[in-house]
This record gives structure tokens, C-alpha cells and sequence, in this order.
């Protein structure tokens, strides 16, 4: 393969990037075009672990996750000098370690190491290339996995930037969860057991599992809205009048308010899910009387999982049910408070439904 032959291979691995969404895949695509570029016979790519202050493999040709200290073997010369490295003879070579061809019952004869950066000059890892197949890794070989580097530097920055936010907004609802946890103290266990009896039933429907996740993450917000409720109605032990089930009716487009969010997905959902959750399939729902298939699919799965939650749990009011009779209760309303296929979904996993009530009891 000529230099031209190897321009167009990063050409079209620039088309094919462009298309691909899921970090395993894009990680094997660049593995094999590293490799295959330099003709080497495997390759890896090493990622910087700034905590425990070590390079590892997110990606590598035939080998599990490799680990090594970022002052240790060729990978960490490239890191620490953020300069190329290219090695001719790997058993003469003082900056090769040969702990892993040990482990791995492997002979490293050439090694070519080229560093990651980030948008600020910063080290984010390394690819490294083991073993050229004929002869010896050139200038020209480091030049061209200089040019895929940047490619791979710029794609994990996006992920590591991604998967950032997306903690951070984890982090956030799990806060809020917890802010309306303090308001009502009987949420404590029954926002972790909606969670999870929102998302086997996002499974059973069918969602994609990104969306499936973020309906477990965000469906213990659907009470958030509580926060806004005075708590000598909130915590009233007794039977509620008239206008005071009024006042709390208000919590669903309170907590819509607090949450609805035009620039964030996750909180749009979240703010859905708390609108909707009190919505009724036949149309006598609050708080806009909604029925049907108009009703969210997310604030539909939360009306299941909610109301069985607080059947099967101890209220001031009132002792649990049984699951049984609880089931019976989703039967007899199927087609009046929630979407007949949805129950028929949670009634076939009551299985996985039990075994999350008993692993999240309240105590």
C-alpha cells in the first residue's frame, strides 16, 4: 500500500466515523485503521487515567484491558514527553517494559507510540502500534498515525465531554430527588422502587435502552413538584378535605415548571413524566384530564409504577397490601386508570417486580 493508498484510508475513515454513534464501534474502527495504516500487527489505545494516574486500554487488538503506571514502557514516554516514539528493537530499548508480552505470553520486536491531545494541548492518552510487519516503523508511519491521532483525540474529548454532562445531570436529579424526598418523608425507598418498576415496564414497551435508562433516572422526579406543597398539608396524618387534595393536585404542574427545560432532553422527559404521572387513560386524571394515547408513554409507564408502589407500601393511613391484591386492583383497572397493554406488561414481569419490592423494603 503506497502513500496515497494510506491518504484515502484516512479519507474514508473520516466518512465512516461520521456515520457511526456508538464509542465501541468508533474505537474499533480506528483500532483496525491504525493498524492496518502502518502495517503493524496489532494496535492499542491508551487512555489516561488522571486519578489513579495510569495509561489503559479502551482499545486493544486481541488483549484484554491492559493497565501500566504513566511513568512506565513506550506508551508512557509518548505521554510524559508528548512526543512520538518509535522503537526498532523493544528488548535493547530502555523505555520498553515487558511485563505485558510477559503476561500475555507475547514478543514485542517495534513499537510506535504517537500521543492524544485534547483541544488544550493536554495528554488524553496515547496509540501505540506493535510490530510492524515488514521492516521498521518509519517518519512516514508517524506522520500518518499523527494524522489518525487527531481524529481519535477530537472524538474522545466529545464522548469524555458527553459523559461529563450526562453525570452531572444525573447528579442533579438525583439532588432533586432527594430535595422532595425531605418534603415527604414516605418517598424515601418508593422513589428507587418507581425507578425500577418504571424501567422494566420501558423495557417491556419496547424503548430503546438509552431511553429505557433515562426514564429509570428520571422517573423519581415525578414528585418534585412537592417541594411547592405546604408540608401541613403534605404531611397531614388524616383524611385531606376538599380544597387541601386541590392544593397537592398542584404538585404535577409544579413539578413540570421546576423541570421543563428547552435545552435538555433528559429534563424535558423529567418534566413530562411529572405532568403526566397522575393522568388517567379514561380522561378523569389531573391535571389537564388527558386520556389515552395523548398521555405521555412516560408519564403512562410512572402511573403504573407509582400506584402499585403505594399500594404495596405503609402509609400513616393505611397498612400495605399484598402484591396480590394490588395486581388484582391493576386488572380491575386496566382501560379505566392505566393502558391495558402496559398492565399486561408489568403483570407478565411480576417476577422481577417482587424481587425489587423485597430488595428496596422499607424498613
Amino acid at each position: 500500500m503506497d502513500y496515497d493508498d494510506k491518504l484515502d484510508m484516512l479519507l474514508r475513515l473520516g466518512r465512516e466515523i461520521s456515520r457511526e454513534n456508538d464509542l465501541g464501534r468508533l474505537l474499533e474502527k480506528f483500532g483496525d485503521f491504525s493498524r492496518d495504516i502502518v502495517d503493524a500487527e496489532r494496535c492499542s489505545i491508551f487512555i489516561h487515567d488522571d486519578k489513579r494516574n495510569e495509561l489503559w486500554t479502551m482499545f486493544s487488538h486481541g488483549v484484554e484491558e491492559i493497565r501500566l503506571a504513566v511513568n512506565l514502557g513506550v506508551a508512557g514516554y509518548a505521554a510524559n514527553t508528548k512526543e512520538i516514539q518509535i522503537v526498532t528493537d523493544a528488548y535493547k530499548d530502555f523505555r520498553f517494559s515487558s511485563d505485558t508480552d510477559k503476561r500475555l505470553s507475547y514478543v514485542t520486536n517495534t513499537i510506535l507510540a504517537v500521543p492524544l491531545f485534547d483541544k488544550r494541548d493536554r495528554v488524553i492518552g496515547v496509540i501505540e502500534a506493535i510490530n510492524k510487519r515488514k521492516g521498521l516503523f518509519t517518519n512516514i508511519d508517524a506522520e500518518l498515525l499523527l494524522l489518525l491521532s487527531q481524529y481519535v483525540g477530537t472524538t474522545l474529548e466529545n464522548v469524555f465531554l458527553h459523559n461529563k454532562l450526562k453525570d452531572t445531570n444525573t447528579k442533579l436529579i438525583y439532588k432533586l430527588s432527594t430535595a422532595a424526598e425531605f418534603k415527604d418523608e414516605e418517598t424515601s425507598r418508593h422513589t428507587k422502587r418507581v425507578a425500577f418498576y418504571s424501567k422494566i415496564l420501558a423495557d417491556g414497551y419496547g424503548l430503546l435502552k438509552d431511553e429505557a435508562d433515562v426514564v429509570k433516572l428520571v422517573s423519581p422526579l415525578h414528585d418534585a413538584g412537592k417541594i411547592g406543597i405546604p408540608d401541613s398539608i403534605l404531611r397531614k396524618p388524616g383524611q385531606l378535605t376538599i380544597e387541601e387534595f386541590e392544593i397537592i393536585k398542584a404538585h404535577s404542574m409544579i413539578g413540570y415548571n421546576i423541570l421543563n427545560d428547552e435545552d435538555n432532553e433528559i429534563l424535558q422527559l423529567a418534566a413530562i413524566i411529572a405532568r403526566d404521572h397522575h393522568e388517567r387513560w379514561d380522561g378523569t386524571g389531573y391535571p389537564n384530564r388527558t386520556s389515552g394515547h395523548n398521555i405521555s408513554i412516560y408519564g403512562r409507564m410512572v402511573a403504573i409504577a407509582d400506584v402499585f408502589d403505594a399500594l404495596t407500601s405503609k402509609r400513616p393511613y393505611k397498612a400495605p397490601w399484598s402484591i396480590e391484591r394490588a395486581t388484582e386492583l391493576m386488572i380491575t383497572e386496566k382501560g379505566k386508570h392505566f393502558d391495558p397493554y402496559l398492565v399486561d406488561i408489568f403483570l407478565k414481569n411480576i417476577d422481577d417486580v417482587k424481587e425489587i419490592y423485597n430488595a428496596y423494603k422499607e424498613e
